[in-house]
């Protein structure tokens, strides 16, 4: 005899309340364990392709594990170090900017910063907080990044993890597959079944779509010689993670700087425009429809709801779950709509009389 409802219900509230209980007070423990795990589920495929082609998985994994770590050696030495730097200047050259784009405005709309102007108060105070609060700021996230994700976590902690988890990714999904209760088991198979396709269309695919745009944008930016041009390649591909919104913050960011740097010579910032139009249209005509694909099920405002509402309540790691945990309750209530349609609550229809 199966539980009543309302037992169900109270069971999986307790279990969805000690969840939350733990990010709460366990967020920063958790963090390298939620991070291993993350890189482990981009990667399972891949070792899923290595184990198909004949390797072992303990082969696949050690093959993908030396790659990343070559990759990472390569970045660590050639990107970012000039990252970290191009962010560091760019914040100490925004007063000059900031008096730059006034002086430009007095001389060709003078009426804008008469004595008494809301505009001129505006910039005046802008420019002063930059200079007295950008290199603060820079030291603040630094540290707090720091302190948050440090040297040991980075190098030592969220590798091993990943490393294990990879390995024994299928036998630790067998062994939940085992756990689960059996009665509502073929439920919760097809509906993590549909969590994992939109997880994976959308964290897979939007990762290698900003990967690929991030790195077009920088490489694009830098060679048409516009300063901080990595920083803005790398800002607008970790926004393009969000749909639209990183073309437009790095588009505007990009021709912004380029105005101040190249006022005159209009071809140059026609380019830097042009970069942004080109890796709008890829991405819209080809990226995105090839590695994403057309419907996820992660609308761009519910995804945002979900970052902000979670990173709110727990900090960094709650936006590393956000996603997933926006994709779960997206695949839950649409379960719960097909459920409600079906249901005599919506169609009104009557049970069958027995003759």
């Amino acid at each position: 005899m199966s539980l009543p409802v309302r037992d169900q219900l109270k069971y999986w509230g307790i279990a969805a309340a000690v969840f939350a209980l733990v990010l709460w007070f366990l967020g920063d423990v958790l963090m390298p364990f939620i991070l291993g795990g993350a890189i482990a589920y981009f990667i399972d495929p891949v070792a899923d392709r290595l184990e198909r082609a004949g390797l072992s998985r303990a082969g696949a994994t050690a093959l993908i594990t030396v790659i990343a770590l070559l990759i990472f050696l390569l970045a660590a030495l050639l990107v970012v170090p000039t990252l970290i730097q191009q962010m560091i200047d760019l914040v100490q050259v925004l007063p000059q900017l900031t008096h730059r784009f006034q002086t430009f405005l007095g001389e060709h709309f003078p009426s804008l910063l008469d004595g008494s102007s809301t505009m001129r108060r505006t910039l005046a105070s802008l420019g002063t907080a930059i200079q007295s609060k950008g290199p603060q700021l820079i030291e603040t996230v630094l540290g707090s990044a720091m302190s948050l994700v440090n040297i040991l976590v980075l190098l030592v902690i969220v590798p091993v993890v990943a490393v294990y988890m990879l390995l024994d990714w299928d036998r630790m999904i067998a062994r939940i597959d085992e756990l689960l209760p059996r009665e509502h088991a073929p439920v919760i198979r097809r509906l993590a079944g549909e969590i994992d396709q939109t997880l994976s269309a959308f964290i897979r695919g939007m990762g290698t779509v900003s990967l690929i745009l991030g790195t077009y944008y920088a490489a694009a930016l830098m060679l048409v010689g516009l300063n901080f041009g990595l920083v803005v390649g790398f800002i607008a591909g970790l926004v393009t993670f969000i749909p639209y919104l990183g073309a437009m913050i790095g588009g505007a960011l990009a021709i912004g700087l380029a105005l101040f740097q190249f006022w005159g010579d209009w071809l140059s910032i026609g380019i830097v425009a042009g970069i942004f139009v080109i890796g709008q249209v890829v991405e819209g005509n080809f990226l995105t429809p090839k590695l994403v694909g057309g419907s996820v099920g992660l609308h761009p405002v519910w995804l945002i709801l979900a970052l902000s509402v979670f990173g709110a309540l727990f900090g960094f790691v709650g936006m590393l779950v956000a996603v997933p945990v926006a994709a779960a309750l997206g695949v839950i209530a649409r379960f719960a709509v097909e459920q409600y349609r079906s249901s005599r609550l919506y169609t009104g229809a009557q049970p069958p009389k027995d003759d």
